[in-house]
């Protein structure tokens, strides 16, 4: 699997666990850490676990697994490395500090998600 694909697949997990503010961004050209972030929001900290334990098991299902989990206990701000993909799950009042789509946006690197248009619809 590419890792837009994994990426656009995380997002969907998140979005099956009714995250909000769901970003997906491009940053490959921005960094070499990544070539993707995933940004999203949980209301609690228990939401923001169970966000964090479906994109695990929806990207295990896929054959991908993170290198690296941080931030998962304290439920704050979890972080997934999965290498070519990262997913950044935060409460509410810490995504609103860091704002780290600010960061990495640049008006032209924001994937569209398929599922935000079956929503509207």
């Amino acid at each position: 699997m590419e890792q837009k694909e994994l990426a656009l697949l995380a997002a969907k997990a998140l979005d099956d666990k009714r995250a909000q503010d769901i970003v997906v961004l491009k940053v490959d050209e921005m960094t070499v850490i990544t070539d993707y972030m995933v940004i999203a929001t949980g209301r609690s900290v228990p939401q923001v676990k169970a966000l964090a334990d479906n994109v695990e098991e929806e990207m295990a299902k896929a054959g991908a697994f993170p290198k690296r989990r941080e931030g998962y206990t304290e439920g704050r701000w979890c972080v997934l490395d999965y290498g070519g993909v990262m997913v950044h799950v935060f409460h509410e009042q810490d995504r609103e500090y860091y704002q780290l789509e600010r960061l990495w946006a640049d008006g032209t690197n924001v994937l569209a998600l398929s599922f935000e248009k079956e929503e509207q619809a």
